[in-house]
C-alpha cells in the first residue's frame, strides 16, 4: 500500500503543472487557491476517519506550522521560477528533492541503502539524466528561474522532512490539514504582493488542482512518507517527470525521443529494486506495528 500510495501520489502531482498553466489566475495566486479550495475537504475527511483527529498535534504546532510554511514558500517560489527559465530546467530543480531526501535520510536519520538500494538509486539517476538532460540548459538568461526552482526543490525537501516528523503522531490527512492551513496565508500576502491576477473567471481548473495536486496527491504523499524511507520516496519523485512528458506528448504535442523512453524504463526498474528491503519511517497513527 504504500508504495502504491507514493506511485498514485505522484501521478496526481505531475498534473499540477498543466491546471496551472490552464488557471486564469497568477502562478501564486494560484497556489493560494489550491490550498484554499483543499482546506475544509482536508478538515472534513479527517473528522470523518476518527473523532479528534487533531488531539495528537498537541507538541506538534511548530513542525506542522513550519512545515505548512516550507510548503507554502515551496509553490511561490516553483510556479514563480517556471515563468522564467526552460521546462526541463524547472523540472530538474524543482525535483531536486530526489537526492535531498536520500541525503537526509543517510546522514541524520541513518538509514543507509542496501545494495541492491544502491544499485536502484544509480538506475533512478542514470533515468533522469536521460529523462532531462536532452533539453536541460545552463544559460545566464535562466539564472534566476533556474536559482527558484532549486530553492523550490530544496524547501520541498524541508517540508518531507518536517512533516515526517509530524506523522511519528498523526494520521496522514490530520497532518496534512494542519500544514495545508500554515500555508495559506503565506500565500495569499506573496500573490498580493505580487500584484497577480486573484479572482479567477473560471473555477473548474482551480478545482482540479485543489483535488488533485492537494487532497489525492499530498495525501498519498503523506501517507508514504510515514511508512518508507527517503530513499524510496526520492526514488519515487522521479515518476513526475514521466508522467508529466506523457501529459506534454498527449496535450501539447511535445515530442518524447528514445531517451526519454529508456529513461522512463530505468526509472521503473529502479522503483522495483528499491521496493525490497525499504525501513518504515514511521509507523502509523493509531496502528499496531506489524509483528
Amino acid at each position: 500500500m504504500p508504495i502504491a500510495a507514493l506511485l498514485a501520489g505522484n501521478i496526481a502531482l505531475a498534473f499540477g503543472p498543466w491546471f496551472v498553466r490552464l488557471a486564469d489566475v497568477g502562478p501564486v495566486a494560484a497556489g493560494f487557491w489550491r490550498i484554499a479550495i483543499a482546506a475544509p475537504i482536508l478538515i472534513a475527511l479527517s473528522f470523518m476517519g476518527q473523532k479528534r483527529p487533531f488531539a495528537p498535534a498537541r507538541g506538534l504546532w511548530l513542525p506542522t506550522a513550519l512545515g505548512g510554511l516550507a510548503f507554502a514558500a515551496d509553490l511561490a517560489s516553483w510556479h514563480v521560477g517556471i515563468l522564467q527559465t526552460t521546462l526541463a530546467n524547472a523540472t530538474l530543480f524543482g525535483n531536486s528533492a530526489t537526492l535531498m531526501y536520500p541525503i537526509y535520510g543517510f546522514l541524520v536519520a541513518r538509514m543507509w541503502p542496501t545494495r541492491t538500494q544502491g544499485l536502484a538509486l544509480a538506475l533512478a539517476a542514470a533515468g533522469a539524466a536521460l529523462l532531462l538532460g536532452r533539453s536541460f540548459q545552463l544559460s545566464p538568461d535562466h539564472l534566476i528561474g533556474d536559482l527558484l526552482c532549486l530553492l523550490a526543490g530544496t524547501l520541498y525537501t524541508v517540508y518531507f522532512v518536517l512533516m515526517g516528523k509530524a506523522r511519528e503522531a498523526m494520521a496522514p490527512l490530520p497532518a496534512l490539514a494542519l500544514s495545508t492551513l500554515a500555508s495559506a496565508l503565506p500565500l495569499l500576502v506573496a500573490a498580493q504582493v505580487m500584484g497577480e491576477t486573484f479572482w479567477p473567471g473560471h473555477w473548474g481548473v482551480l478545482i482540479g488542482l485543489a483535488l488533485a495536486s492537494q487532497v489525492v496527491g499530498q495525501g498519498l504523499m503523506i501517507y508514504a512518507i510515514g511508512h518508507l524511507s527517503p530513499l524510496v520516496v526520492g526514488i519515487g519523485l522521479l515518476s513526475q517527470p514521466i508522467v508529466a512528458g506523457i501529459v506534454g506528448w498527449s496535450v501539447y504535442g511535445e515530442t518524447l525521443g528514445p531517451p526519454d523512453f529508456i529513461g522512463a524504463i530505468l526509472v521503473a526498474i529502479a522503483l522495483v529494486l528499491v521496493r525490497s528491503g525499504g525501513p518504515r519511517v514511521a509507523p502509523e497513527a493509531g496502528e499496531s506495528k506489524p509483528a
